[in-house]
């Protein structure tokens, strides 16, 4: 019988029936009623073309059909678990890749990284330069952070509702991505348009989720919106369901997920 035309429900049921030589204790192990295992047995019986249990006035017994495969099964049934648990390995890995833009490593994802990192001594952390966009098909990244008006094809979760403040005084300064095209100075991201407006070389509109709270008071600039873009920590769906992905996301975000 070819691999994808296997009765695997039904075998699952046939190994505890033989188990419990019952089908009453069988249905309570697999939380079915005696009638379902019954039907389950019937429809293997007929996919196999044997007969698996005879009934005697002592109960059920098992064929020499059903004996001569047990075995088999059930070291089958032993490397099914053993694969499981060998795939389910990453769930407990204390390696986590993070791709995220440099200003956004440096002004809002070192320092929460460090304080989860300071919970949890032997996590290990790789950090992902993403300046260009991430690609989950060509790194092994957990988690990115992205700049985007959507997560995209990925499961993501907002970090910030796209809000800019300008800060500094003096000559625009523009990043990719500013609002501010006709600007004296130009740098290589908002992170770098912070600093410089800081350093007091001029004032740029940027991004409040990258603001600390001095930089924001400093600024003394209102809020204005954005162009629709915001901040978002985004995965692959089966990337998003990981145990050490969605612990992390839950520290950054505080239980957002």
């Amino acid at each position: 019988m070819k691999r994808t035309h296997l009765p695997l429900n039904g075998l699952r049921v046939f190994d505890a029936a033989a188990r419990h030589l019952s089908f009453t204790r069988a249905a309570d192990e697999l939380a079915v009623t005696p009638a379902a295992v019954g039907q389950q047995i019937r429809a293997l019986e007929d996919t196999l073309g044997v007969v698996l249990f005879r009934r005697t006035t002592k109960g059920l017994e098992l064929t020499s059909e059903a004996e001569a495969g047990l075995a088999a099964l059930r070291a089958g049934f032993l490397q099914f678990e053993e694969a499981v648990r060998a795939m389910q390995v990453q769930q407990s890995s204390k390696m986590l890749t993070i791709a995220a833009p440099r200003d956004v490593s440096a002004k809002w994802l070192l320092p929460r990284l460090a304080a989860y990192a300071a919970n949890d001594p032997e996590l290990r952390l790789h950090l992902v330069d993403a300046d260009e966009g991430v690609d989950f098909t060509q790194a092994n990244i957990d988690l990115a952070v992205i700049h985007s008006a959507s997560p995209g094809d990925h499961e993501g979760v907002a970090l910030d509702d796209g809000m800019l403040v300008r800060i500094g005084a003096g000559p625009l300064i523009s990043w990719p991505g500013s609002p501010d095209a006709e600007a004296v100075f130009s740098v290589g991201n908002a992170g770098a348009a912070i600093d410089a407006a800081m350093a007091g070389l001029g004032e740029a509109l940027v991004p409040k989720f990258l603001l600390n709270d001095v930089n924001i008071k400093a600024s003394g600039g209102e809020s204005v919106p954005g162009n629709g873009n915001r901040y978002w920590l985004v995965a692959p769906l089966p990337q998003w369901r990981q145990k050490k992905v969605k612990a992390i996301v839950a520290a950054l975000t505080g239980g957002a997920i």
